[in-house]
């Protein structure tokens, strides 16, 4: 587990992984299910992530792992947490179990506050590994760690350890602060939940308002009906075009490609939900339903 703290650099903000966190959020619904990620309705309180300097290093570091360990629905898994001097925030031992292996930087011992954040993203690769679910590369993997810990709703303690004066910052994982608060967000609108309420951090708050600002304009991207103006222009213009010039190359920057067919022209685009992609005819309204995750959307095609 990266972080970003002290000596460890800037702090990097923005959206740049945005495409991998999106892959991130289909691959998790491939593999679960939308009733196995309706499953984690329920995000880990703070209660059970709580940490106090008066609490016995060990066993409540053992505590806060067993609560992730029940959130996460890891059956029969006993984490074992020790404390070592490494460059990174955590890292993990994984093998095929019922013991896993957890050791945090040294530094925890001392900034308790945080022992719950570094175990959730290392106990979610737990959970990828006893689900089978990678990707191809370290950086993708992790992203894709980052964003299923977020998603199934232990991530807010990521982004709570997100903090900034004007000498020192920490970040811990690898997506940004806003990317954190974007897959947050996400969670929120499937789940009808306020994370900001949780936050103890400031600028975790800032992240969280600036990555669900990110997360609503998926739901305005035509030929959805909550579009704006600008958007339905832009739409109509590009459908009118693809009338006329059937085979045309798609414009790699919009967020819905033509293709014509023998039954007439189709558009496609992804699901603001899980960012599947979605196909459906060109016909004006119309209702259609996200073969992934089953949202249905509203759609002025």
């Amino acid at each position: 587990m990266s972080e970003g703290s002290g000596g460890g650099g800037p702090v990097v903000h923005g959206f740049p992984h945005l495409d991998a966190v999106r892959s991130a959020i289909t691959a998790l619904y491939r593999r679960l299910s939308p009733e196995g990620v309706r499953s984690y309705a329920a995000s880990l309180s703070p209660a059970e992530a709580a940490f106090s300097d008066v609490d016995d290093l060990y066993p409540g570091a053992q505590r806060v792992a067993g609560a992730l360990v029940r959130h996460l629905q890891l059956p029969q898994a006993r984490v074992v947490v020790g404390f070592r001097r490494m460059e990174h925030a955590a890292s993990v031992e994984l093998t095929a179990g019922p013991e896993y292996f957890v050791e945090l930087n040294d530094r925890f011992r001392t900034h308790r506050r945080d022992i719950g954040a570094a175990l959730a993203h290392e106990i979610t690769h737990v959970l990828l590994h006893r689900l089978g679910l990678e990707l191809p590369g370290t950086r993708d993997n992790e992203i894709l760690t980052d964003t299923v810990t977020a998603y199934l709703g232990a991530g807010w303690l990521l982004l709570d350890a997100f903090r900034q004066d004007a000498v020192s910052s920490q970040k811990l994982g690898y997506l940004t602060p806003e990317e954190f608060g974007y897959v947050l967000a996400k969670r929120a609108m499937v789940f009808d939940e306020d994370p900001s309420v949780w936050f103890t951090s400031p600028q975790a708050y800032t992240a969280y308002t600036r990555g669900r600002a990110q997360a609503l304009r998926d739901l305005h991207r035509p030929p959805l009906t909550a579009t704006g103006w600008a958007g339905r222009r832009r739409y109509a213009k590009d459908r009118r075009l693809a009338r006329d010039r059937p085979g045309a190359g798609h414009d790699p920057s919009l967020p819905y490609a033509f293709e014509s067919g023998p039954d007439g022209l189709r558009v496609s685009f992804s699901c603001p939900t899980c960012h599947q992609r979605v196909r459906v005819p060109v016909r004006g309204r119309t209702r259609a339903r996200c073969g992934l995750c089953r949202t249905v959307l509203e759609c002025d095609t």
